[in-house]
């Protein structure tokens, strides 16, 4: 499932147990939301979760924001009716927890299809088990359905006996292989979350390194990280305005026979002009969200 240029700078964990933090999510300025019916639901609430989740997409009042709906593991007693529910549900999105094999991937889709899910019904993978990063090529060619990776760096240091540090030394190798995946994939891929939230500094320098790294955004566990986040992972009006004039002054060269173009000195080719169409598409996505937020 190839990846527009959508926004996906901030990807906001709800839990599907709480009903307010649902109904609030429409006012929160994250560009997605994943309705989570696994970590953040305990055991004796799951199967009212996946109601209230089915109910609040339903419902409609979110806007733009892509939702996405993490299931409990086929492994468990609520994955196959989790996928059931959401097969139907209006969701953008289903995400796996700790997939580890493009098989897993397949029977999900079976299961989706077999409930007449929608064709634009993404299914999106957590990747947050060592056996997952050695598998994460096979995972991101399982299927036409697979639209996203997301990291889950928690769990992932926890396998890996790692510690979670500032540069994040001890899992490059890992979102490295992830990356890798998701882009000859052509699908998307999100970072993983920050857990200390009182961090800021920390948080904004990891926001920073995923950024430089290549992922489209980053997942969080709190609505007072929404901006920053939005912030780092959006074109800057500088980037925007630079891709702009140089996808002009290519247009205007290859109308005139030439593949190469100098801007300010620069020598622009059309991998540059590529990238700068990705910007500007992404620019504008993102203004577009923002106008129907204000309006």
């Amino acid at each position: 499932m190839a990846q527009t240029a959508k926004p996906r700078r901030s990807v906001l964990y709800m839990p599907g147990s709480n009903a307010r933090a649902l109904e609030k999510a429409k006012t929160i300025a994250a560009d997605g939301l994943i309705f989570d019916l696994e970590d953040a639901v305990a055991p004796d609430a799951k199967e009212n979760a996946r109601d209230q989740v089915v109910s609040a997409i339903q419902g409609g009042g979110y806007g733009l924001r892509e939702i996405i709906v993490r299931v409990n593991g086929l492994n468990t007693s609520w994955g196959y009716h989790d996928l059931c529910a959401a097969a139907k549900s209006g969701a953008h999105a289903v995400l796996l927890p700790k997939v580890e094999s493009a098989d897993m991937v397949r029977a999900a889709e079976a299961i989706l299809e077999a409930h007449d899910a929608p064709a634009d019904l993404a299914i999106w993978c957590m990747m947050e088990t060592p056996r997952g990063m050695l598998h994460a090529e096979d995972i991101a060619d399982s299927s036409k359905r697979l639209g996203g990776f997301v990291m889950g760096t928690s769990d992932l240091a926890k396998d890996l006996h790692a510690s979670h540090t500032r540069d994040r030394l001890p899992m490059i190798t890992s979102l490295g292989l992830c990356l890798l995946a998701a882009r000859a994939a052509k699908i998307a891929i999100i970072d993983g979350v920050h857990l200390d939230l009182q961090d800021d500094d920390g948080f904004a320098q990891s926001c920073q390194q995923g950024l430089e790294l290549g992922f489209d955004g980053k997942t969080l566990i709190h609505p007072k990280t929404v901006a920053k986040a939005n912030e780092i992972f959006a074109p800057s009006p500088e980037e925007v305005a630079w891709s702009r004039k140089i996808i002009d002054a290519h247009t205007e060269a290859t109308a005139q026979g030439a593949g190469v173009v100098v801007v300010d000195g620069k020598l622009i080719e059309n991998l540059h002009v590529e990238n700068a169409r990705r910007l500007v598409s992404l620019a504008d996505a993102i203004e577009q969200m923002q106008q129907q937020a204000a309006g």
